[in-house]
């Protein structure tokens, strides 16, 4: 990936918790060398401190004119962290910021509407290099922008862009908060195992290995979950006879995880007031 003008100009970091210091890692892998970030963070990790020492610029002065400033702190610190950012607001410097609901009007209140502003919501799996992170900018960001900040966040795994703002609810719903569904399921999946007389401990390897396996396999290819589905269900078989429990009419898992994704994006919304 070509980060030249990162390299030239620099990037700023504020905040390096947990996604923080999975970009910062993920960047470093892609070959971008320490002294091209300044981080600002309260707490400095000792990781952050170790890199201190081969360059990177921690809690240091601001660099004049950096080409990208990625906001990585919780949305309840924005209203402290924006105002110390203003020097950055000459519409040369690119606003990226990762805090789930935070509409990019809020930052353009504060940075200013002439700022180039993109949102990006990643989920936890971002973690471990295999999140999907959705992003939308604002009037003033433009493709060189978006590609810049789209390649960023690909160091923590895919990448999708969005239409308009107003998807970013959905998104939140989907698979922002999308991972708790999966670990929910894990848990119910392997008391049910239990129930039926397994050992917790080997419930929960044949669960996770499953659920790991599962999605590897609908990742693999083409093929969509539907199908996938009817691959795996024989006629008046054993999976047959559980997915029309899960499949009831009125009150299956389809109703309930329309009513769950519904939920979580209603919520995004009442935040972003």
């Amino acid at each position: 990936m070509d980060f030249s003008e990162i390299s030239d100009r620099g990037l700023v970091l504020v905040g390096c918790g947990k996604m923080g210091t999975a970009l910062l890692d993920g960047w470093l892998r892609q070959g971008l060398e320490p002294n091209c970030f300044t981080v600002i963070d309260p707490k400095p990790s000792d990781h952050l401190k170790n890199l201190a020492k081969d360059g990177l610029r921690l809690n240091a002065e601001m660099p004049p004119n950096p080409a990208i400033a990625v906001l990585a702190v919780k949305p309840q610190m924005m209203g402290e962290v924006l105002p110390q950012l203003s020097a950055l607001c000459g519409g040369q410097t690119v606003f990226l910021s990762i805090a789930a609901g935070t509409p990019i009007s809020r930052f353009e209140e504060s940075l200013g509407g002439n700022s180039p502003i993109i949102r990006a919501m990643p989920n936890t799996p971002s973690a471990i290099g295999e999140g999907i992170t959705a992003l939308v900018g604002n009037a003033q960001v433009d493709p060189g922008d978006l590609e810049l900040a789209d390649k960023l966040m690909q160091a923590v795994g895919k990448t999708v862009r969005l239409e308009n703002e107003n998807q970013m609810d959905a998104v939140t719903g989907v698979s922002g908060s999308g991972p708790a569904y999966v670990f929910l399921m894990m848990e119910a999946m392997t008391r049910a195992g239990v129930a039926q007389g397994l050992p917790e401990d080997l419930a929960l390897e044949l669960v996770r290995t499953t659920v790991a396996g599962a999605g590897a396999l609908a990742n693999s290819g083409d093929t969509k979950p539907e199908q996938l589905r009817i691959n795996v269900t024989s006629p008046k078989g054993t999976t047959e006879a559980a997915l029309k429990v899960l499949m009831r009419e009125g009150n299956g898992l389809t109703e309930l995880m329309e009513e769950a994704v519904a939920a979580a994006a209603d919520r995004g919304r009442e935040l972003a007031k």
